[in-house]
């Protein structure tokens, strides 16, 4: 199925050396943003106080945070948990307030608003559980790029597995290094968004690595760049109309899901965008510039191979 047909190749890769430079400068600007700044971590890694409190009707948590904010917890993180009538709300560490005084505060807070509201359940979450968190996450990041590396070089060839790593890494700073620039929360909804552009973006530039394996076979007389502007052009439409579906749904996520789901979508919408352009203009001109050619994806055939095997 195809949106729409180019009949005239793209020469994207006329172009590699710009791009390449363009995701160097972007590249380092996020590293140094995540090296000066850091990352505004989550209660999930900086421990602090977990309320469950109970309704006897159904309660909107945007409701709830708005009457928290009122009272000087816009810092609050709430949500429905388990049924309309269960809140979890999660407040930061507070060091002139014991985890005990802010649950208190937080439940007559509550009970201003409505009197019925009951506390169910009030415990602190230390920052060692997030440590823990934040070292699985970094483990998580690195076993999924070896096994990228290793499934890449076993199906097509090394360049590509390269390639691919590459313009993953390049799709991970960049993504993170926009939320330590902007200090947007960094919490574990984030991480798994991570995790889930490490999949988006090999998924896209495997379809791209295959179309070039094709084209070698094909495209007998066309040089590198001429098979590599072939394949890219050949996919666009696919990519096209993925990243658009794909796009409409994290929308959806970013637009009614509320402040619980909104970090996750942004990180997936940045993500698609910059995984996007990776497939394209970062792991296909790496592939060319280590040299791949056609005897490195085809048999060659020994001239009089078959009469030595005849008996």
């Amino acid at each position: 199925m195809e949106l729409f047909r180019i009949k005239r190749d793209i020469p994207f890769m006329r172009y590699a050396a710009t791009t390449a430079v363009i995701s160097a400068i972007t590249f380092v600007l996020a590293i140094a943003a995540i090296a000066v700044r850091g990352l505004n971590f989550s209660i999930d890694f900086t421990g602090g106080t977990v309320v469950e409190v109970h309704y006897l009707q159904a309660v909107d948590a945007q409701q709830v945070r708005g009457v928290l904010a009122a009272e000087g917890y816009s810092d609050a993180l709430v949500q429905n948990f388990g049924t309309a009538r269960d809140v979890l709300i999660r407040l930061p560490e507070r060091p002139d307030v014991s985890s005990v005084m802010l649950s208190e505060n937080v439940l007559s807070v509550l009970k201003r608003q409505d009197d019925g509201v009951e506390l169910r359940r009030a415990e602190r979450v230390g920052p060692q559980v997030g440590k823990e968190l934040a070292e699985s996450g970094v483990w998580a990041l690195l076993l999924v790029s070896v096994g990228i590396v290793l499934y890449l070089a076993a199906r097509f060839e090394w360049r590509f597995a390269v390639g691919a790593i590459v313009a993953t890494f390049h799709d991970v700073v960049i993504v993170v290094g926009c939320f330590a620039a902007f200090q947007w929360e960094f919490s574990l909804t984030v991480l798994a968004a991570v995790l889930a552009i490490l999949g988006y973006s090999v998924n896209d530039t495997v379809v791209v690595f295959d179309r070039i394996r094709e084209n070698f076979r094909k495209m007998r007389k066309g040089t590198v760049p001429e098979i590599i502007d072939n394949a890219i052009t050949r996919t666009l439409s696919r990519t096209v109309m993925t990243h658009i579906t794909t796009q409409l749904m994290v929308f959806s996520m970013l637009f009614l899901g509320g402040e619980i789901l909104f970090y996750f979508a942004l990180a997936l919408t940045l993500g698609i965008v910059v995984g996007t352009y990776s497939s394209v203009l970062v792991a296909s001109p790496i592939v060319m510039w280590l040299g791949i050619a056609r005897e490195n994806l085809l048999p060659v055939n020994k001239e009089g191979a078959d009469q030595d095997a005849r008996p």
